[in-house]
């Protein structure tokens, strides 16, 4: 890594900034608790309102649920765009939004760049641009740019994870804070896994890969607070393993859970302290998508060789005899949506399905058929109100009800932009990130 520091171009607007690191209950009840009084007070503060936030990969509280009841669900590269940000590579990383900031990590491979970008909402212009440098060969899949993982912010901070090129937190002017070096993030499909802010900790599931483990940091110095190694599995087989999840933080009775899975089981740590709480096995050893909370269920969906499982929350200890629900082979890469005793999941092969939330049996299966010819679907589920949003490879965002009965709402298409990000939801608008561009798009009022 080295330093560099540039001087933007008048048209940029702000400076932009590259530095190497110092070495070294229910979703409305969850989302009032970590995020509305931050929120309320850089209000105050500011002497300006803050749209709802989106500050994380899968929103306010890490189900992919907004607690927004409407967005707009019809667009096009012409209707209801409210602005078009070009991007300079591709990219697999989501978008997360808090008040008039956007913020996106991005991969720049023909300079050894890694970054985190800051755009403005209101119009698409890009106030700066921070990161390192790291020039040292780091593998990954030629489908998964590096800087894939997902940046987390508080309206204070925002935190990017960039592999191999350490973890940074920057503040809202691109200044950075903190900086870790945890060490070489080496796996054939490269990594994921997006850090989390929950109280006063920064949590992240470094892999896959070895080493591999789950660290805490403070969040505003860096400091490691607690760290537990994952155990290596090795299949008795060839094949990649490891885990790409970002855990999600619950609450159980009363205290908090963190939950991530590792190869072959479900767990649940102690935020606090990194205590092991309890443990499911049964899982897959590869595990691509994240886990599922909801209706007091935890669900975690299995890879390529696709053994999933779900299990009760509130047990302790090793809780597969008494607490597993099911067990199934759904391979899935993306993440799904527990919404009113079912849950919603997208294949790779862009084929929607909806399961009985306790049992594990299919209450209907749907192909979604974009615009374009490419309908495989790499995008996660998010849902607002009653209306579940992903894209597909080709950019195309199908919207359909939340429902045991399907009912496909609206197909998006902006042309065949390739798409693998996840959508954002805030005050109504929808972020969407391309290999090309940063698109928001916003209902026209009419006259």
């Amino acid at each position: 890594m080295s330093d560099l520091t540039r001087n933007p171009s008048p048209s940029e607007g702000t400076e932009q900034r590259l530095r190497a690191p110092a070495i070294s209950g229910s979703v409305a009840i969850q989302f009032a608790r970590r995020i509305l009084p931050m929120a309320l007070l850089l209000g105050i503060a500011g002497g300006s309102c803050v749209a709802g936030p989106w500050p994380s990969w899968r929103g306010p509280i890490g189900n992919g649920v907004s607690p927004e009841k409407r967005a707009t669900e019809k667009w096009s590269a012409t209707q209801n765009v409210r602005w078009r940000a070009p991007l300079p590579e591709p990219g697999n990383s989501s978008p997360i939004v808090w008040g008039r900031r956007v913020f996106l990590t991005q991969a720049i491979e023909r300079e050894n760049r890694r970054s985190l970008m800051c755009f403005d909402r209101r119009n698409g212009r890009l106030l700066w641009q921070s990161g390192v440098l790291y020039s040292e060969k780091d593998t990954t899949h030629e489908s998964n740019p590096h800087c894939s993982s997902s940046a987390v912010t508080d309206g204070t901070r925002v935190v990017a994870w960039f592999g191999s090129g350490g973890l940074h937190c920057y503040d809202n002017r691109g200044r950075e804070t903190w900086s870790r070096d945890l060490g070489k993030q080496t796996h054939p499909f490269g990594y994921g896994a997006s850090p989390i802010l929950h109280g006063d900790l920064c949590v992240l599931n470094f892999g896959p890969g070895d080493p591999s483990y789950l660290i805490a940091v403070d969040k505003a110095t860096g400091r490691t607070r607690w760290q537990v190694k994952q155990p290596l599995y090795t299949l008795p087989y060839d094949g990649p393993t490891g885990s790409f999840s970002t855990p999600i933080v619950t609450r159980n009775g009363d205290h908090d859970e963190l939950i991530v899975p590792w190869p072959t089981r479900l767990f649940a740590v102690d935020p606090a302290t990194g205590g092991e709480l309890w443990s499911c096995s049964g899982l897959d050893p590869q595990i691509l998508a994240s886990p599922m909370i909801g209706d007091g269920v935890a669900v975690s969906m299995g890879g390529f060789r696709g053994r999933s499982i779900a299990t009760r929350l509130g047990g302790r200890g090793d809780i597969t005899p008494t607490h597993k629900l099911w067990e199934n082979k759904t391979t899935l890469i993306t993440t799904g949506i527990i919404h009113d005793q079912h849950l919603y999941v997208v294949r790779m092969s862009g084929t929607a399905m909806c399961l009985d939330l306790k049992a594990g049996e299919k209450v209907w299966e749907e192909r979604l058929r974009g615009a374009s010819p490419k309908n495989d679907a790499w995008a996660s589920l998010v849902l607002v109100g009653d209306r579940l949003y992903v894209p597909n490879q080709s950019g195309d965002t199908c919207v359909f009800r939340a429902s045991p009965k399907f009912e496909l709402l609206s197909v998006n298409s902006i042309g065949g932009e390739e798409c693998n990000a996840s959508l954002a939801v805030s005050d109504g608008q929808v972020f969407q990130r391309t290999h090309q561009a940063l698109w928001c798009f916003e209902e026209r009022k009419r006259p």
